[in-house]
């Protein structure tokens, strides 16, 4: 049991340097973590030793090394819903100059698998491998919008609803009548209820089954991706995208 903690808190340290991509010096992951500086010490140690922890030593400061993309190549490489989908999530960010994201579901969470960044000088934040909730996205959302009404039910129960926002869904009931509208327009929204400023379209990708396997975004702040063009221009281009996408994985409508 000694070796399965050790592994545990390996994985926890290596969870917060990949959020910290300036590094992070031992006593603020000690404090992060809520472990002993010693047992970060001789954890960051094996760590450094098999190269997916470097440190620097003016700095002291430790780093996520690159040797951690040696674990995700597989996925990220032969992953056929990103191979089909990038061309024309590209194409959709040369039209429209905003960030896009493409999202997958895993343990009830999204998940961000791909991000076309846009040319604006205000950039999205987020990474890929990063979380999200489900309640509070528009990527989510519409993840959820495809579930049958027993398994959607049991999901939206498990939800700890935390108000991010001034604007994030808070009741389960609330979160069903969205529901109800996403699967009326084909589409949802992020009304500024993940993140302060960001406003966020998003549309699923289906397989040839007709379930729903993903979805992606288009992210931008609000004052760029108003909701006036959502509706005169990204609605009807996310949702050509989404059916384009949704055709070269076998689904036919």
């Amino acid at each position: 049991m000694a070796t399965v903690q050790s592994i545990e808190r390996a994985f926890i340290i290596l969870e917060h340097l990949s959020e910290h991509p300036n590094g992070m010096q031992i006593t603020k992951l000690a404090s992060a973590t809520n472990l002993s500086k010693s047992t970060v010490h001789r954890l960051l140690s094996t760590l450094i030793e098999l190269q997916y922890v470097r440190k620097d030593s003016i700095t002291e400061r430790y780093y996520l090394s690159f040797r951690a993309l040696f674990l995700t190549r597989n996925i990220l490489s032969n992953s056929s819903l990103i191979t089909v989908a990038r061309p024309l999530l590209e194409n959709l960010v040369k039209e429209i100059n905003e960030t896009v994201h493409l999202c997958v579901e895993e343990n009830e969470e999204v998940v961000y698998v791909d991000k076309i960044e846009s040319n604006q000088t205000i950039r999205m934040y987020s990474r890929i491998g990063s979380r999200a909730p489900m309640y509070c996205t528009g990527v989510g959302k519409m993840m959820l919008s495809g579930k049958d009404e027993h398994t959607l039910q049991e999901v939206i129960s498990r939800i700890n609803f935390t108000k991010r926002t001034n604007y994030t869904i808070l009741t389960p009931t609330d979160l069903l009548q969205e529901i109800s509208k996403i699967r009326k327009s084909g589409y949802s929204l992020d009304n500024i209820e993940n993140e302060e400023g960001i406003r966020c379209i998003a549309a699923p990708i289906y397989d040839f089954s007709g379930k729903i396997i993903a979805s992606f975004s288009i992210s931008g702040p609000s004052t760029r991706v108003t909701m006036e063009r959502i509706e005169n221009e990204l609605a009807d281009k996310i949702l050509h995208t989404s059916r384009a996408i949704s055709s070269r994985l076998g689904y036919v409508q």
